[in-house]
C-alpha cells in the first residue's frame, strides 16, 4: 500500500467511524468531533483492603427527540471491574442535584476510585490539592456510572447552530430532566450489554427528586430496578418550603436546629448524648409545637411563652429573638443567628462548618461556609484527573453547575393519576407508584443530622407518609449519620455509608437466588 493510499484510508476512517458510532445511538444530522469520543483507560483501587482492577470509560451518550434529531450529549464516567461477568454484575448510576449540578461531588468525594483529600469540617487550603485512593469506593459490589446532568460537566445541549435540535426547554424541568436521564440509561444498557445486570440508581439532594421520577419513568421503558438509593432527600417540597402559611417546615427542621446547636455547644442545657434529645424534640415538634403554630393569632399568651421557652432550650436562640420571629425561624435565619455572638455563620448543607458572617446586620446567611470550604478542591482536582488520568476534556470547560438551568420548570405530571403539580411538587408519589408496580423494589434513605438543606426529620415525615400497603412498608430502610448533606465528607460516616450501601446492594442483587 502506497503512502497516498494509506493517507486516504486514514481520512476515510476519521470521517466515517464517528458517524457509525452516532448511528448506533440513533442520532441524525450530527458529526461527532474527535474530542467527544469515548476514552477508556485502566486503573486499580484498594477498597477496605481488597485490590480491584477496573477499566474507566469517559465519554458521551447522544440524546434524540421523537423525530430522531440530536438534542444533546450527556457525559459520563463508568468504572467497570475487570475479570467478572459484567453482563450480570450490578450496575449503579450516580448523580448529584441542584437542579443543575454535575456529579463531581459523588464521583470525587464518595464512591469513585479516586477521591479528594478534604478537611473534615474546616476550609481546605488552596492548591496543591491531593488525590487519594478511595478505600470506600463501591466498586467492590457494583460497577459505577457517574452521569452529569445536561449543561453540567461536559454535557451539552446541541442546538441548531451545531447541527442538532436541542433547546433548554428539552431538559430544564422535573419531567424533561427525568426523560433525558431515562433515555441515557436505556441507551447505556444497550450500548454496553447491561440489560440483564441488577440495576440501581443513586441520587443526592435534588438527585433524589430525579431518582423518584426515574423509578417510574424507567418502568415505562420496561426497566425494573433492584434498588433506589437516596442521600439527603427532597421528595415532597412542602416539607422544606418556608412560605407564609406553611408551618410544616418550621416543625420538621426543628430537630436539625437542635442537632446543630448541640454540635456547637450552644444549648442552654447541653446533654452529653444527642439521640435521646432528638427523640424528645421530634415529639415536641409534632405535638405541642405543631398545635401552637396551627392556632396562629388565636394562641394564648401563656402557651406562647411556654413554646418560646422550649424553643430556646432546643435551639440555643434567645427568647427575645424567638419572640420577634413569632416562633418561626427559617433555615437561613438559624444559620446566621446561632453563632451571631461570635460573628460567625454556620454552613447550610453541613452546619458543622462555620465562617465569618458577611454582614453582621443581615437577617439570614448570605453565603454557605460549607460550600466555600471544598468547591475549589473538587473542581481543580477533577480537571486534573480528567486530563491526566482519564485523558479526557483537554481544552474543554468542565462546568460544576449549569449556567442556564434557571428558570427550572417545576410542573410535574404524575402519570398514573394524570394530575399535574406546580410550585411545590411531591415526587414521593412517583416512587410509591414504582414500588406498587414492582413489589420487590427496595429503597434506601440516607440522612445527615447536621444538614440544614434537606432536614432529616423532613425526610422521615415524607417516608412516614408514603401511601404504601402494609406489606410494602418494610421495603424502605432509613440510615442516619453524624454528618451533613454530603455525608461522605465526615470519614467515619463515609465508611458507614459505604458499608450500608454495599450491604443493601448485596441483599437486593438477586444473584444468589
Amino acid at each position: 500500500m502506497t503512502k497516498n493510499m494509506l493517507l486516504r484510508l486514514q481520512i476515510i476512517l476519521l470521517i466515517f467511524f464517528p458517524l457509525s458510532l452516532l448511528a448506533q445511538h440513533g442520532a441524525k444530522n450530527l458529526i461527532a468531533k474527535p474530542e467527544y469520543r469515548n476514552v477508556t483507560t485502566e486503573g486499580s483501587v484498594t477498597v477496605e483492603g481488597a485490590k480491584i482492577d477496573y477499566t474507566a470509560t469517559a465519554g458521551n451518550i447522544y440524546l434524540t427527540n421523537a423525530q430522531g434529531d440530536t438534542t444533546g450529549r450527556m457525559f459520563y464516567v463508568a468504572y467497570i471491574k475487570k475479570g467478572e461477568n459484567n453482563a450480570r454484575r450490578p450496575v449503579t448510576f450516580f448523580w448529584n442535584g441542584g437542579p443543575g449540578s454535575a456529579s463531581v461531588w459523588l464521583h470525587m468525594g464518595a464512591f469513585g476510585p479516586r477521591m479528594v483529600k478534604m478537611n473534615d469540617h474546616t476550609h481546605t487550603p488552596a492548591a496543591p490539592y491531593t488525590l487519594l485512593n478511595n478505600k470506600y469506593s463501591l466498586l467492590d459490589v457494583t460497577d459505577e456510572v457517574f452521569v452529569d446532568a445536561m449543561g453540567t460537566g461536559y454535557s451539552r445541549i446541541i442546538g441548531k447552530k451545531d447541527g442538532g435540535a436541542g433547546t433548554p426547554r428539552d431538559f430544564f424541568g422535573i419531567d424533561e430532566d427525568g426523560r433525558s436521564f431515562t433515555q441515557f440509561i436505556r441507551k447505556y444498557l444497550s450500548q454496553f450489554n447491561r440489560w440483564n445486570s441488577p440495576k440501581y440508581i443513586f441520587g443526592e439532594s435534588y438527585g433524589t427528586t430525579r431518582a423518584a421520577v426515574l423509578s417510574r419513568e424507567l418502568q415505562g421503558q420496561s426497566i425494573d430496578l433492584n434498588g433506589v438509593i437516596l442521600l439527603s432527600s427532597i421528595l415532597d417540597f412542602h416539607t422544606a418550603s418556608f412560605n407564609p402559611g406553611n408551618d410544616l417546615p418550621y416543625e420538621l427542621f426543628l430537630p436539625s436546629y437542635t442537632a446543630v446547636a448541640w454540635y456547637h455547644h450552644m444549648l442552654p442545657n447541653q446533654p452529653k448524648e444527642l439521640l435521646p434529645l432528638l427523640q424528645e424534640v421530634k415529639h415536641f415538634a409534632l405535638t405541642d409545637y405543631a398545635q401552637a403554630l396551627a392556632q396562629g393569632n388565636n394562641l394564648d399568651a401563656a402557651t406562647r411563652t411556654s413554646i418560646i421557652n422550649k424553643l430556646h432550650e432546643y435551639t440555643g436562640l434567645t427568647k427575645a429573638y424567638l419572640e420577634k420571629a413569632n416562633m418561626r425561624v427559617t433555615g437561613g435565619e438559624f444559620e446566621k443567628e446561632l453563632l451571631s455572638s461570635k460573628g460567625e455563620t454556620t454552613g447550610r448543607l453541613d452546619a458543622r462548618f462555620t465562617g465569618a458572617t458577611m454582614d453582621l446586620l443581615s437577617e439570614r446567611a448570605q453565603t454557605d461556609p460549607h460550600s466555600n470550604a471544598f468547591s475549589s478542591a473538587y473542581i481543580s482536582l477533577f480537571n486534573d484527573y480528567a486530563h491526566n488520568v482519564l485523558h479526557y476534556g483537554e481544552n474543554m470547560h468542565y462546568r460544576p453547575f449549569a449556567p442556564n438551568a434557571r428558570p427550572w420548570d417545576w410542573k410535574h405530571r404524575v402519570r398514573a393519576s394524570g394530575q399535574t403539580f406546580s410550585g411545590m411538587p411531591n415526587v414521593a408519589v412517583d416512587l410509591v407508584q414504582a414500588m406498587k408496580v414492582n413489589p420487590d423494589l427496595k429503597v434506601m434513605v440516607n440522612s445527615g443530622y447536621f444538614d440544614l438543606g434537606t432536614a432529616f426529620f423532613a425526610t422521615d415525615y415524607t417516608v412516614d407518609h408514603f401511601q404504601l400497603p402494609k406489606n410494602l412498608q418494610s421495603n424502605v430502610e432509613e440510615k442516619y449519620y453524624f454528618s451533613g448533606h454530603m455525608v461522605y465528607q465526615h470519614q467515619p460516616s463515609h465508611k458507614k455509608l459505604h458499608d450500608n450501601v454495599a450491604a443493601f446492594i448485596r441483599s437486593t442483587d438477586n444473584l444468589n437466588k
